[in-house]
């Protein structure tokens, strides 16, 4: 059955991530957390934000392209999703920050005495690094074994000590966000500066929606059993 408008108004943050191309895009750039607190629904979310219910599915709908390839992760094998996790996400978190951290000591280093210059990012990004590198290798080498084997059911204590560390990498997320003026270069800005606010938004981007198949696609099947 086609779900009505009412149907997709009553839908959780969660389930029309999962399920409509361009969903995350969406809340994403409105600022509505569809990751760490994807179960609320898209009503309350808009009240919240002071916004129309209908004008955000419209826009989900424009912001869905015909060609685009839109997987969906709430129906394939739990294996196939972590393999997925996995490879989309651990291995490219890994290929992102070094040169992302690289590029802001640059920039703090070269630019320090200007007014807009980024202070105190680079110590961030370290910070983020670290806490982030510790949180996937938890999960590469105590949960996701736990969740091949079958074992979702039991894995209720771990799955909830990493949904308590993506708060943290949430806020790790809005920190980074205000250190780097929303990813909005200066007039000033030299060519590293504009890139490294470009891959900070991507590593943003990616890293919410890594959160997101994770909390409420990944974590809610295994605990299924």
């Amino acid at each position: 059955m086609i779900p009505t408008t009412s149907d997709l108004e009553r839908a959780s943050l969660a389930e029309l991530a999962a399920t409509r191309a361009g969903a995350a895009r969406v809340f994403q750039r409105l600022g509505i957390d569809f990751c760490c607190h994807g179960q609320i629904g898209l009503s309350e979310a808009c009240a919240a934000f002071g916004l129309e219910p209908a004008v955000v599915l419209s826009d989900i709908a424009a912001e869905s392209h015909p060609d685009e390839r839109f997987e969906r992760w709430d129906l394939e094998p739990l294996p196939a999703l972590i393999d997925h996790v996995l490879a989309r996400y651990h291995e490219l978190h890994r290929r992102q920050l070094p040169g992302l951290l690289e590029m802001a000591q640059k920039v703090e280093r070269v630019h320090a005495k200007k007014e807009s210059a980024p202070r105190g990012l680079a110590a961030h990004l370290a910070h983020m690094a670290e806490e982030l590198e510790i949180h996937m290798q938890k999960e590469e080498r105590i949960l996701f074994p736990l969740l091949r084997a079958g074992r979702g059911a039991m894995a209720a204590a771990p799955i909830q000590a990493m949904e308590h560390e993506h708060e943290d990498h949430g806020k790790n997320l809005a920190r980074l966000r205000a250190l780097a003026h929303d990813f909005h270069a200066p007039a000033e800005a030299c060519g590293t500066w504009r890139a490294l606010y470009l891959g900070l938004a991507e590593l943003e981007s990616d890293l919410m929606q890594h959160i997101h198949l994770e909390n409420n696609v990944l974590f809610p099947r295994a605990l299924r059993g």
